[in-house]
């Protein structure tokens, strides 16, 4: 089975493009789905998040403070780092037992930080959602109603645009129409299922 992986800057537009493969009834294994599924109450990786971080980044309830635990970790690299090490073996995992499960001709990994983490080894192509900075911060400032500097520090916690379209074999311009994006991912649809026919006549010679 070919495997996509997807991934883009925040507010690039990568959740609209997977609902799109969805229609097209492939699959998508999102890593940001799974590590919510990860941190939720009676998850050991809730009791690690706690351990490291303390009760400050927990609710009243015993829920993580996700809002809490972000501004903790796009402020200082060091609580990125510690978060990303309780996190990402665990939601690398879960993908790898997604993909055992699943039978079609190729499917959708979104991996936001597929790069940052050095997790391309995943994945057989990378299909990168793009957009210009400007719209990256609007469409972030109107969908999480947060501070400019706020997603700016996000964004620079990121890969560069230019390191993502130099690194990609795919790339969506998600600037344009919805009818034309939707015109870019069935291009993209038949051009994966396409490779996959080919994968699978190259491991059956």
């Amino acid at each position: 089975m070919l495997k996509i992986g997807l991934t883009g800057g925040i507010g690039c537009g990568k959740s609209t493009v997977a609902r799109i493969f969805e229609q097209l009834k492939i699959p998508v294994i999102d890593a940001d789905e799974i590590a919510h599924q990860l941190v939720a109450i009676g998850q050991p990786a809730l009791a690690q998040i706690q351990q490291d971080f303390g009760i400050r980044v927990f609710k009243p309830d015993g829920s993580l403070d996700r809002k809490k635990l972000s501004e903790i970790v796009f402020s200082d690299p060091k609580q990125k780092q510690k978060l990303e090490s309780i996190l990402h073996p665990l939601v690398y995992q879960f993908i790898q037992a997604k993909i055992k499960q699943l039978n079609t001709p190729y499917c959708i990994i979104c991996i936001p930080l597929i790069f940052e983490t050095n997790m391309t080894h995943l994945v057989d192509r990378i299909l990168v959602v793009d957009c210009s900075v400007e719209t990256q911060i609007e469409r972030v400032r109107k969908r999480d109603n947060m501070a400019i500097e706020r997603i700016q520090s996000i964004i620079d916690s990121q890969v560069s645009r230019a390191f993502r379209k130099a690194h990609t074999n795919d790339l969506i311009d998600n600037s344009v129409t919805d009818d034309r994006l939707a015109e870019e991912v069935k291009k993209l649809h038949n051009l994966y299922l396409s490779l996959s026919n080919y994968q699978d006549k190259l491991v059956c010679e």
